[in-house]
């Protein structure tokens, strides 16, 4: 009955804007982790497209915060907007917590496992940048949510693939060599594993909020 009566009023629409804005920060700070995966010089440039990008995720979230408090009627429950936006925010500063572990080992060549994960972790973005704007008419866009956000499911279980294929790699490369290359390269996977591991955070934060709405 309270969902019906919900039906019925005017909603904050402003919150999808913002999703949206979102999920394209999210999705332009993926690429350039991407970029940063390649290597050589331009590592830099791309870790401080990381940080610039994670900036602006911040700004929304504060923005979408805010509306929550202000606004006298959500698209859908209040908590399930900030877990939402909560998790689309720790995806993007996991992607920042990995460019300041390059920034400070100094990497500037990453193995091909990386880079191979990096390429999924932007169709994650992607793929969470389609699920958001469906959200807006869940009841009619309920089969197509539920395909992206089992996709995400399965590109997270890659991901976690090749961060096992990369350390065996990692650790045959380096066993009888230097062992901090092994420690440095070990910890970069893990912080892209992390990455990996929120975006499934968003799917199933959207999964949860269908099934509500349903």
């Amino acid at each position: 009955m309270l969902r019906l009566f919900r039906s019925f009023l005017p909603r904050e629409e402003r919150f999808f804007d913002l999703f949206a804005q979102h999920s394209r920060a999210v999705s332009e700070g993926a690429r350039a982790l991407a970029g940063m995966l390649e290597g050589g010089e331009e590592t830099p440039v791309y870790c401080q497209r990381v940080n610039q990008f994670e900036n602006d995720a911040d700004n929304i979230t504060r923005e979408v915060l805010t509306a929550v408090r202000r606004s006298f009627i959500t698209p859908f429950d209040r908590i399930d907007i900030k877990n939402l936006i909560g998790a689309m925010d720790d995806s993007i500063d996991q992607m920042q917590q990995t460019a300041k572990a390059v920034m400070l080992f100094e990497v500037r060549q990453f193995e091909p496992p990386m880079r191979e994960i990096g390429t999924l972790l932007v169709q994650c973005a992607e793929l969470i940048g389609k699920a958001v704007p469906l959200m807006d008419k869940i009841g009619d866009n309920l089969g197509l949510l539920t395909a992206l956000t089992e996709e995400i499911g399965k590109l997270e279980g890659r991901v976690d693939d090749l961060h096992d294929i990369g350390l065996k790699e990692l650790f045959l490369k380096h066993r009888d060599a230097n062992t901090m290359d092994f420690v440095v390269g070990a910890e970069i996977y893990k912080h892209l594993e992390k990455v990996a591991d929120r975006f499934d955070d968003v799917a199933n934060e959207i999964s949860s909020i269908v099934i509500e709405q349903v």
